[in-house]
């Protein structure tokens, strides 16, 4: 990839931000050295492990990597057979440990989760725990060893202690004894690892021993006791036994540990890796960025792209497309407009998507992938090289327009500035139709209306400008595709006081055809608002009426489930009404035909159908079909079309839908059920007129507590509130959206400290009418606004 393109488009400061991701020494190494590929397959395996690292800090948090140390020259020591020292060791030992905690962090913790790229890096990971509790044992801190690490040096140790007590013991005695009156200082003090005394040297001879050292001015003598000598001397010994034994301890952990040098190196290449991968995860999850479509089609499409460079509490998003309807973009409009800013980010983009970086970009962007990003961007005049500002650009463009080809993107800022306009136009308009004629995908930057013309004249040729508020005198740093930009020269100068006599005569100026163009431009602006609002509108709406439609189909769903429950449960109760019904028509033929052959009385008989017509009773309730009696005896003339009844056999309401015939049958609908009931199974059911007095506490409430429901809005505004407020708020609000039957509400809580949001979540995961609930997606509130969906 061009490197002074890498250097225009600021990829350099995207690599500076990723290494400051990265904890460990070679891990930063790895994103210093982090370059645009072109290999598609190349770069979808990037963009995976990014991906799969960002979802994992999501989850998880970010694992570190700090203690992955350089070990390469200790291993190579271990692989000849050396000896390496206790710092090495512990050092080594801390990779081991590191390894262990970034292998338990990569384990799945349920059967649910799905493997990803990232598990053969993890599966690759050896801890060898025993040898690292081995060294751990052994060495506890850097050039430490511990007396546990042998038997032979805990002895010598001891050994060590007592002649150490002995040797303190003599001379606590000399000095505070006989030869207190010859010493400088009642002390004890040390000279080459020797015991001393410091003796004042006109006592020089009345303290026999050995003279170590003297203080500068000579007045004092570092004498050695005679007594203390051959404890020193031996003492002496037992540091040297004490360091030869720790070289024995040393050789052996070295020996272990040089079994495992593949494991080791494997270990710190792995975690380095991983380290520069989660680094791409985290600079993804910092720039609140996603994964772009990749393609080798040369269409380019990003959706609300945010220049990682910016502010991104400040910058505008900006949402472009190259390469499908037309392959040149040309980009006008006001200085500090945002221009170049566009320019930047289309390149920029690319170089992140091609080293396997996110963009920070709205889901499903689409990215190109090319051979070649070339970039004309920026002054590079030089005094010391007689570059004026048009020369230093053309000199750039003559460089790499014989490179180009059509697996290149090319972009130009302010494209032929800096000479004559009307030549400047022309080299511009001729450059771009040169490089259109070979299907590059090219975006320009300009001021000059001939390229205007020449996109609005030329099929594959677009027109884009960055939208300018006149009245504010503000750019809105807004894209717009499809519209050609405005210098705004005249009303700009208006509103910073020019006069108006002065405007009036520069616009006498301009050509009839110049005005009309400008007036155009103005026209197709104000076009292009109105559709947007109006698409907006529109969008709107449809999200309504789809909300509609997919809440008359649930209810419709619900209304098939009852209907066809109602039906079942009918059948199955008529089914046992037929068997007992025959069951008790069997019995009574068969007592009809007994009493005509015997002589039984009428007493036996009336009782014989008193049991009868018991049983029936019986049959009937025990199906749940208690029959009631009617209120009042009504007429056939009371009963009138649309009145409300009550089946008293079924204990069902419904409606007259006909009129009674001669046996006294009306046809009656009882919600999806209709069936011909005669009227002495029938009351009327008394309906409350219109212009009766209201219940206070019957109708009246529940028909204020529906149009409450009506009228409930999706969305609850809990900013400035505390959380015990917000929560007893929300809790009054979720009952009313459950009654106006919504699928979701917005609940608005805004980012602050995130106490309140940290509130509310607690209390929506308490609710059992609550299916989920998650953060809205960027632009719609981001981490200020929570989605609830109900059950």
């Amino acid at each position: 990839m061009n490197q002074k393109t890498l250097y225009k488009l600021e990829f350099d400061k995207i690599v500076a931000l990723l290494e400051e991701k990265a904890s460990s020494m070679r891990g930063r190494q790895l994103c210093r050295r982090i370059h645009p590929y072109t290999d598609q397959e190349r770069i979808n395996q990037l963009q995976d492990q990014t991906e799969a690292a960002f979802g994992r800090i999501i989850k998880k948090g970010m694992p570190s990597f700090g203690n992955a140390f350089p070990v390469g020259e200790s291993v190579k020591r271990l692989e000849i057979g050396g000896t390496i020292g206790s710092g090495e060791l512990l050092r080594i030992c801390k990779l081991l440990q590191n390894a262990a905690r970034v292998k338990a962090y990569g384990r799945h913790e349920t059967v649910d989760e799905l493997p990803d790229c990232l598990d053969a890096f993890f599966d690759q990971l050896e801890p060898l725990t025993p040898l690292t509790t081995e060294i751990e044992r052994c060495i506890p801190y850097e050039d430490e060893i511990s007396d546990d690490a042998s038997s032979t040096l805990r002895s010598i140790r001891k050994s060590i202690g007592h002649l150490n007590d002995k040797v303190h013991e003599t001379l606590s005695t000399l000095v505070n004894g006989s030869m207190r009156s010859y010493l400088q200082d009642a002390i004890i003090t040390m000279r080459g690892d020797r015991y001393c005394v410091p003796v004042k040297a006109e006592y020089r001879s009345q303290v026999k021993g050995m003279i170590h050292d003297q203080s500068s001015s000579g007045s004092t003598l570092f004498i050695e006791p005679m007594s203390v000598v051959k404890l020193n001397n031996d003492l002496k010994e037992l540091y040297v036994k004490e360091q030869e034994e720790i070289q024995v301890i040393l050789a052996r952990l070295s020996e272990e540990t040089a079994q495992y040098v593949e494991e080791i190196h494997t270990n710190y290449k792995v975690l380095t890796e991983l380290d520069f991968i989660f680094a791409r995860g985290s600079l993804a999850l910092s720039m609140n960025a996603t994964r772009p479509v990749l393609n080798t089609s040369g269409y380019i499409h990003i959706r609300d792209g945010r220049h990682p460079l910016l502010d991104a509490k400040k910058v505008v998003p900006i949402t472009v497309s190259l390469g499908k309807d037309f392959t040149l973009l040309i980009v006008t409009g006001p200085n500090t407009g945002g221009k170049t800013v566009s320019l930047k980010t289309v390149g920029l983009f690319t170089l992140m998507g091609q080293a396997g970086l996110h963009i920070p970009a709205s889901s499903r962007s689409e990215l190109a992938i090319f051979n070649q990003v070339y970039a004309d961007i920026g002054d590079e005049q030089s005094i010391e090289q007689s570059l004026s500002t048009f020369s230093s650009h053309m000199t750039n463009i003559v460089s790499f327009l014989k490179d180009v080809d059509s697996n290149s993107l090319v972009l130009f800022d302010e494209l032929g500035a800096g000479t004559d306009p009307t030549e400047g136009a022309a080299l511009a308009t001729s450059i771009l139709s040169y490089l259109h004629s070979r299907d590059i995908r090219t975006m320009a930057t300009t001021h000059y209306s001939e390229l205007k013309v020449y996109a609005l004249s030329t099929p594959g040729v677009e027109n884009a400008c960055c939208e300018f508020d006149v009245e504010s005198l503000r750019p809105t740093y807004r894209l717009l595709i499809g519209i050609p930009g405005k210098s705004n020269a005249f009303a700009i100068s208006s509103k910073l006081g020019l006069p108006d006599f002065i405007i009036e005569d520069a616009k006498k100026l301009l050509s009839e055809q110049d005005v009309s163009f400008e007036d155009l431009l103005s026209d197709l602006e104000k076009s292009k608002r109105t559709i947007e609002k109006e698409q907006e509108e529109i969008n709107t709406y449809k999200r309504e009426i789809e909300a509609l439609r997919s809440e008359a189909k649930r209810k419709n769903e619900k209304l098939e489930e009852q209907k066809e429950r109602i039906l079942n449960e009918a059948k199955e109760k008529a089914g046992v009404i037929l068997r007992e019904a025959k069951d008790l028509a069997d019995e009574t033929m068969k007592n009809f035909r007994k009493f005509g052959k015997e002589n039984v009385s009428a007493a036996e008989m009336e009782k014989e159908r008193e049991r009868l017509r018991q049983k029936m009773k019986e049959t009937t309730t025990s199906n749940g079909l208690k029959v009631q009696k009617q209120k009042r005896t009504y007429k056939p003339s009371d009963f009138k079309l649309g009145e409300s009844v009550k089946v008293l056999s079924l204990n069902l309401t419904g409606t007259i839908s006909s009129k009674p015939d001669a046996k006294g049958n009306v046809t009656v609908q009882m919600g999806i059920l209709r069936s011909q009931v005669n009227i002495n199974d029938l009351e009327i059911i008394e309906e409350t007129p219109s212009y009766a007095p209201k219940s206070k506490t019957g109708s009246a409430r529940s028909k204020l507590r529906m149009n409450k429901a009506l009228s409930v809005s999706p969305e609850i505004n809990l900013l400035g509130k505390t959380v015990d407020e917000a929560v007893a708020e929300l809790d009054k609000y979720l009952d009313d959206a459950l009654l106006s039957h919504l699928n979701s509400v917005r609940v608005v809580h805004g980012k602050g400290t995130g106490a309140l949001r940290k509130g509310i979540h607690q209390y929506l995961r308490r609710q059992k009418h609550v299916k989920s609930f998650h953060l809205a997606e960027f632009g719609e509130g981001d981490a200020g606004v929570t989605i609830v969906e109900f059950k």
